[in-house]
Order: structure tokens, then C-alpha cells, then sequence
């Protein structure tokens, strides 16, 4: 994949706060951008020592957009302090930021929380993967004429989640979890998605199939759920907090 790093970069070093990485999320980590997809980035931020210890909250989370040369950037960053609360519960997105292979910034702070965030996969990550699922499943089944995104987005969940709880790995890239998959339909309507809008849409007679098909794999996901071995509880608090005060002080 080619990605504009120039632009991205540049978009990412105008934060007003330290970052301590930066990566890319949406369609383009999940393997199906369109030519016209703008580029979504997620990370996070360090807030100034001055503004934790106050009154202030300071930007919890920060939301920047931009446009270079009619390309689309999104970036949204979180305090560390959020973020790191937010990998101690059953938040897949967060982990699947950390460990995105499209990075854009990086720090060896980042390196050391990839180590400590798979400490904080536990089974019931399995609940984030089929809230979610069947949250995209509402959104494409109320759409006429039904659009290819969001069906995709549908399978991409289902699909990480059940990687997830059998191997212990978060993948987000749907074109890879279905080598092991298998499922014949998927690089067709990743074709599809990939053209545009014009082949973007679905029949009304797709419908049925692609129901018993969501089905399908949200009970699949229950199984590897039922099945898994994965920790209860994750285990990384105490390096997190470690981490934590190590980033503040620095």
C-alpha cells in the first residue's frame, strides 16, 4: 500500500501535545480503501505535568482534521492516561490501534506498550467484537439500497474477534483473516468496495444470505468465546501505571 507518508506526518506533527505514537485506523487498516478514503489516525497524547497535577482536566482527547492537496485527514488522539484506562477494559479498538502495522509516528515508549498491551487480551474481549458487530449489522440492514462499507465492517469484527479468542492476536485486516477464513464472498465485495460507489451497492436478494452468513459467524464467535483460554482479567495494571508515571516525569 502506498500511503502519502509526507502528508500524514505532517498532519501528525502539528499536534499540540507530545505524542507517543501515531497509527492508521479505518478502511485502511482494515484492507479495503477506496481511491477516495480519507486517511484515519488514532493515537495518543501526553498532557504537561503542569495541567495533570491542577484543577483543569486539560484535552482528554484531542480531534484534528485536515485537508493537503484534497486529501482527507483525521487524526484523534486520547491523553495517556485515558488510553491506558481504556486497554484495562474489553476495548478491542484501542488495542487495535497500538498494534496497527501503518504507523505514522512512534516512540520506543510505543514499542514497550505493545509488550505490556498483550498483557491486557482477556476472553471477554469476545463482547466487544459482538457488540459491535451486531451495531454494524443494524446500520447495513436499515440502508436501501443496502452499501457494501458497512457490510464489510460487519465481517471485519466478527472476523477479529474470532482470530482473536483463538489465537491470542488482534488482526484487523480483513483481506488477512481471510486467508484462514476462507470465506469465498469476501474479496469480491472488497473488489466491489474498492471501485467506488457506483459498485458499492448490494441487491435486495443479498440480503437473506448475508444474513444467515452474520448469524453464522456471530455463533462462531460465541463458540471461540465458550472455548478460549485467555486470561479473566488483564494482568498489565501495574506496568501500565509504571509507564504511566515514567511518561509523566520524563
Amino acid at each position: 500500500m502506498n500511503l502519502p507518508q509526507e502528508k500524514l506526518f505532517q498532519h501528525v506533527e502539528s499536534h499540540p501535545y507530545p505524542l507517543l505514537f501515531a497509527t492508521i485506523s479505518g478502511a485502511h487498516l482494515y484492507g479495503f480503501p477506496s481511491p477516495d478514503s480519507d486517511f484515519d489516525l488514532r493515537g495518543v497524547h501526553m498532557l504537561p505535568l503542569e495541567t495533570v497535577v491542577g484543577l483543569d482536566e486539560g484535552d482528554q482527547t484531542v480531534e484534528k482534521e485536515g485537508i493537503y492537496d484534497g486529501l482527507e485527514i483525521d487524526l484523534v488522539t486520547h491523553d495517556v492516561e485515558k488510553f491506558f484506562r481504556l486497554m484495562l477494559k474489553r476495548n478491542g479498538y484501542v488495542l487495535e490501534q497500538i498494534f496497527s502495522p501503518l504507523v505514522v509516528f512512534s516512540t520506543p515508549k510505543h514499542e514497550e506498550l505493545k509488550s505490556i498491551a498483550k498483557n491486557c487480551i482477556t476472553r471477554h474481549h469476545a463482547h466487544h467484537y459482538l457488540g459491535f458487530a451486531a451495531t454494524q449489522w443494524k446500520l447495513f440492514a436499515k440502508e436501501s439500497p443496502p452499501r457494501v462499507k458497512p457490510l464489510l465492517y460487519v465481517y471485519r469484527v466478527l472476523l477479529t474477534g474470532i482470530h482473536l479468542m483463538r489465537t491470542g492476536e488482534v488482526e484487523a485486516n480483513l483481506i488477512t483473516l481471510n486467508v484462514s477464513a476462507k470465506l469465498p464472498y469476501i474479496d469480491e465485495l472488497v473488489d466491489r468496495k474498492r471501485s467506488g460507489p457506483e459498485k458499492g451497492m448490494l441487491q435486495a436478494a443479498d440480503l437473506e444470505f448475508h444474513k444467515r452468513e452474520y448469524e453464522r459467524l456471530t455463533t462462531e464467535l460465541e463458540s471461540a468465546y465458550e472455548a478460549n483460554k485467555l486470561p479473566e482479567m488483564p494482568s498489565a495494571r501495574d506496568d501500565l501505571n509504571d509507564l504511566l508515571v515514567r511518561l509523566r516525569l520524563q
